[in-house]
């Protein structure tokens, strides 16, 4: 029920959604939502939707206790003072929340992660300081609060959007232009998750199955690479149906990939990879620190902070601290040393980029500490191991399965490719590929498992 991609969602629970939602008068169609979202957590998580429901009443109540204190145009300085201690009482709860089922998923039960926790709590913090910098312009109402934390496109793996970007307060407009733009940008990200990342998820799922000690140097690269992309298209096709899904609502589009693999250094790759989040930390974590307006040793701290929190937001293991760090460290290094040589010479900086995250996301992927080790060890065989030969034949085999697959995600990882789709996404040829796309998409998620997508354990 909480996936996207599933033939419950695509053939139950999103057309009957859709009728009420249009059939409801505009001006209650909030409701409609937040009963639909209610329901689309409940049914997925229906013990933790009591979780979202407390925090969601928690956060309310202490927003309008700060709006209360602060109503007016100009503050007294005791105003200010008890809006930021509310501010701080929230914020400090909403962590606590998060790092309470954290801990508790690593040291006693994986289950006991609630589903998006990460999600929706970064929402709530959000939402409680924009509240206390006054970049939320009206009185919080319960309906609107409720609706922006538990809304059903963007509750279990964001994007994390920003209160004011819900405009709840402004008159919203429907067409069946707008719908439809909605609904292509759903089913781009349905093809992409269906047709190009669960297929290369089997080359993954394969290499661990064979044992990373036994597969030759050249199919190592070649897994890094295919679960580079698997990631990728995974979670750019996530993203786009939960904006695909709000242009049908009637919400604005939110970007949250911007042709990562485009870029010409680490940093640049993350002001492009997972848009709202990176956002959502130099908003509220790195600025706030000092940001890159103060000395070297202070800067690297700053940015240390960021990524190590980045990588504990991401899961459990030490892989992850260790991702986030090796991540931090490459920006610090881009900062203070060889930023502007990338920026000067974009042949050198791309090339840089696609050597290193594909090495960066082989750290995210395996959990365990020797496993990483033993897939490095193939990578680079003079570190260390049976050497280059081992299976030497087994890459002509597995290029040959999924030589289509890498193609097309190299495409689509072209920027020009979706340009030319928004320039063109009224031809009629190109509403036809869509449709093959989308029938595909189903025929594939009825004769197979499917795949869950992959930021929903985070």
């Amino acid at each position: 029920m909480v996936s996207f991609s599933s033939l419950y969602f695509l053939f139950r629970f999103l057309p009957v959604f859709l009728v009420l939602y249009f059939i409801t008068p505009s001006k209650h169609r909030e409701i409609t939502l937040l009963v639909g979202s209610i329901i689309f957590y409940a049914v997925g998580e229906p013990i933790f939707i009591l979780v979202l429901v407390l925090a969601t009443l928690l956060n309310h109540f202490l927003a309008i206790q700060s709006w209360k204190v602060g109503e007016g145009f100009s503050l007294h300085e005791w105003q200010t003072r008890r809006r930021k201690h509310y501010m701080i009482r929230a914020v400090v709860l909403d962590a606590a929340l998060l790092c309470t089922f954290k801990l508790l998923s690593s040291f006693v039960d994986s289950a006991l992660l609630p589903l998006g926790i990460s999600f929706y709590v970064f929402k709530m913090i959000s939402f409680q300081v924009d509240l206390y910098r006054r970049e939320v312009w009206s009185r919080p109402r319960l309906r609107y609060t409720t609706l922006y934390f538990m809304m059903f496109p963007q509750v279990v793996s964001g994007p994390i959007m920003r209160y004011h970007e819900a405009e709840f307060d402004l008159t919203r407009s429907y067409s069946a232009e707008q719908f439809e733009d909605g609904l292509k940008y759903f089913v781009l990200g349905l093809g992409m998750k269906v047709l190009l990342a669960d297929r290369l998820a089997i080359l993954w799922n394969d290499l661990q199955m064979i044992g990373f000690q036994s597969i030759s140097t050249p199919l190592a690269w070649l897994g890094a690479a295919g679960y580079s992309l698997q990631l990728y298209f995974d979670f750019w096709g996530y993203s786009l149906m939960a904006s695909g899904l709000m242009v049908m609502l009637g919400y604005n589009f939110i970007e949250n990939f911007h042709h990562p693999y485009a870029s010409k250094s680490i940093s640049d790759f993350y002001r492009r990879w997972h848009m709202t989040l990176g956002s959502w930390f130099r908003d509220y974590v790195y600025i706030p620190l000092g940001g890159s307006r103060c000395s070297g040793i202070r800067l690297v701290f700053n940015l240390a902070v960021v990524w190590i929190l980045t990588g504990i937001w991401h899961g459990n293991g030490v892989n992850f601290i260790i991702w986030g760090a090796v991540l931090g460290i490459f920006i610090i290094l881009e900062k203070l040393l060889y930023g502007k040589l990338l920026e000067k010479i974009p042949f050198l900086g791309h090339l840089y980029v696609l050597l290193i995250i594909p090495l960066t996301w082989v750290v995210f992927a395996i959990t365990d500490l020797p496993r990483l080790g033993i897939y490095f060890g193939r990578l680079f065989p003079f570190l260390g191991g049976p050497g280059i030969a081992v299976n030497q034949n087994d890459i002509v085999r597995y290029a040959q399965n999924y030589g289509l697959y890498f193609a097309a995600g190299i495409v689509l990882c072209i920027p020009a490719v979706f340009g030319f789709y928004e320039k063109h996404k009224k031809n009629p040829f190109i509403i036809l590929l869509l449709v093959v796309v989308f029938w595909v998409s189903v025929y594939f998620l009825s004769t197979s498992a499917g795949n869950p997508f992959m930021y929903l354990k985070f």
